[in-house]
């Protein structure tokens, strides 16, 4: 593997030392930038960015920050280690239930039965969160989503896992499939509550890459996180996040608290017409958790900039592609490729990575898809931008896939 390194030469435009060749199955190259690159859309103060994620320990033993548009990460601590998800959990069984809300195969309309198991390991006589559901009672979708989502019911949510796959177990396993589905791989479910089990668990990053899904894949469900109270039968429930009373700009999303894992919560807000998503998880208290959510967001909207790398059309790197009439494709953004970064620190290092599952086969056509520019920074943030082939490269020759197909398994035999 060859590294392909960049420097900063000018404050908005990088020089291409070396070209990138690479093989493998998982690829990647280096790229180093030196000092700070132009940040889009003017500065801000010094004194606003004191006190920078960078600059402190969150007193929360997990958290992140993340750009809700791009998915890239502003800010992480301790982000990918397993935790008690507690009912933060319960985002993913809302997320099933608008997949199939999606697809048809549900209706808000439809009645569950809140059972016996659900009654008494979630309902009244269990001790925790519950939508107070009368046993034996026909309940509409749309309001055990409610006493799910503003309550924290969990007998709301285990009549709802009962009412699709049968029984938890069962439920659980659609959340973990679903989980791989959408790009969590370690989340680990069994339960549609988020009631302690040793081997239900999610990391914080997971946790923000799930919101970010529901609030892209299903908006017209996305607004039931934002309700600040349900009423249901004799029973007034206000809303468990406390950010949507003390923010105005916070939209969602769900509450945590079993005392194996400590205070967590999921929080999304919309700032300057940005959108951010905040998870702290492992908290002391509440009033601990509602600190840390507060100073990573107010940090967030104020000290976050739009890094120009690239621009458009310019080359940013080359993929190895097999079986083709070249051996290379040169890969560009879609427009400018620019990242949203933190601010400060000013000469702050970004290093970047082409990645990409290869071998890229032949033929590929100008404009797909086939890697991705991962940035990161010594700030503590990460992010990726998609990159796309830039000109078509045609299938080769019968001689050219040959050799192609030899060197492949020179190589393979060589990994070994």
């Amino acid at each position: 593997m060859q590294r392909s390194v960049w420097f900063l030469t000018h404050p908005d435009r990088l020089l291409r030392r070396w070209p990138m060749r690479l093989t493998g199955r998982q690829h990647t190259f280096g790229l180093l930038l030196l000092a700070a690159v132009a940040i889009l859309g003017g500065g801000v103060s010094q004194s606003r960015a004191q006190g920078a994620p960078k600059d402190f320990t969150p007193k929360s033993k997990h958290a992140i920050l993340m750009d809700g548009d791009t998915g890239g990460i502003l800010f992480r601590f301790n982000s990918d280690v397993l935790v008690p998800p507690a009912s933060m959990s319960k985002i993913m069984t809302a997320a099933i239930v608008f997949k199939l809300l999606k697809q048809g195969k549900l209706q808000m309309s439809d009645e569950f039965v809140m059972s016996v198991n659900a009654w008494r390991k979630g309902g009244a006589p269990s001790g925790t969160a519950a939508m107070m559901v009368p046993v034996n009672t026909k309940v509409r979708l749309d309001e055990l989503m409610q006493g799910m989502l503003v309550q924290s019911g969990n007998d709301a949510a285990m009549a709802i896992a009962e009412g699709i796959a049968g029984n938890e177990d069962a439920f659980a396993r659609l959340m973990e499939e679903e989980a791989r589905r959408i790009g969590l791989p370690k989340s680990q479910f069994r339960n549609s509550t988020g009631l302690y089990h040793p081997d239900h668990l999610m990391t914080v990053r997971e946790l923000a890459v799930l919101a970010r899904h529901i609030i892209k894949e299903y908006p017209e469900y996305f607004p039931l996180f934002a309700q600040r109270e349900f009423l249901y039968r004799r029973h007034k429930f206000a809303n468990r996040n406390p950010m949507l009373f003390a923010d105005p700009n916070v939209d969602g999303m769900k509450t945590g608290y079993i005392k194996q894992s400590g205070y967590g919560i999921v929080v999304t807000s919309k700032v300057n017409s940005r959108r951010l998503i905040v998870v702290v998880a492992g908290a002391a208290s509440e009033a601990e958790r509602r600190d840390e959510v507060r100073r990573l967001l107010d940090w967030g909207s104020t000290n976050v900039g739009e890094f120009k790398l690239f621009d458009s059309n310019e080359i940013v790197g080359r993929a190895r592609v097999w079986g083709g009439n070249s051996f290379y494709v040169p890969l560009t953004g879609n427009g400018d490729v620019n990242v949203w970064l933190p601010r400060f620190p000013a000469a702050q290092r970004l290093r970047g990575e082409i990645v990409y599952e290869g071998p890229l086969k032949a033929p590929l056509s100008k404009g797909t898809e086939v890697a991705r520019l991962r940035v990161t920074s010594t700030s503590n943030a990460m992010q990726e931008v998609p990159l796309y082939a830039a000109e078509d490269v045609p299938e080769g020759g019968l001689m050219r896939r040959g050799l192609d197909s030899l060197a492949h398994l020179a190589f393979r035999l060589f990994q070994r």
